[in-house]
């Protein structure tokens, strides 16, 4: 079977966000055909869009997989819902959000998915713990990482655990 790999942003702002992150670790490990090969640091971040909510907790992890992209979807919602996810709204507050960042260099676009993550270019906390587990990384129709992460430089980003 073949083997593809991506990168999966994982962020919690509800119920000991870090526990669900790193439960949330665990349990990509456990999918069928699914291996993780490096996981980044721990990252608190704001919100974004929604303001009047907790900060976030956030990490990427680079998997190896033999899952396509579809079914790679439907076992990450799989995960939220297992941790609790409701989904109430735009930008709410959330136990966990698991997103496909980027799928071998895929370019893929339908109703229910976008590879790449449409707003991940726009985004600090995805593209700081990206950075750290793969600084090469090219985003395909975007390119290199580094200056799409240095437009991000004024969003408030800390990195919690190393």
């Amino acid at each position: 079977m073949k083997t593809s790999q991506a990168f999966i942003a994982l962020g919690s702002n509800l119920k000991k966000p870090i526990f669900q992150v790193q439960r949330a670790f665990d349990e990509l490990e456990q999918l069928p055909g699914t291996q993780i090969l490096k996981r980044s640091s721990l990252y608190r971040s704001a919100p974004v869009g929604r303001l009047d909510q907790p900060d976030f907790i956030n990490a990427v992890a680079q998997i190896k997989t033999e899952l396509a992209p579809k079914d790679l979807l439907v076992a990450l919602l799989a995960i939220e819902l297992k941790q609790g996810r409701v989904r109430e709204s735009l930008n709410a507050p959330r136990t966990l959000d698991l997103d496909i960042l980027l799928y071998d260099t895929l370019q893929y676009q339908d109703a229910g998915l976008i590879i790449p993550h449409p707003r991940m270019i726009q985004r600090s906390f995805v593209l700081q713990p990206l950075m750290e587990i793969a600084p090469d990384c090219q985003i395909p129709g975007y390119g290199d990482i580094a200056p799409l992460l240095f437009a991000c430089q004024e969003q408030r980003l800390l990195k919690i655990e190393g």
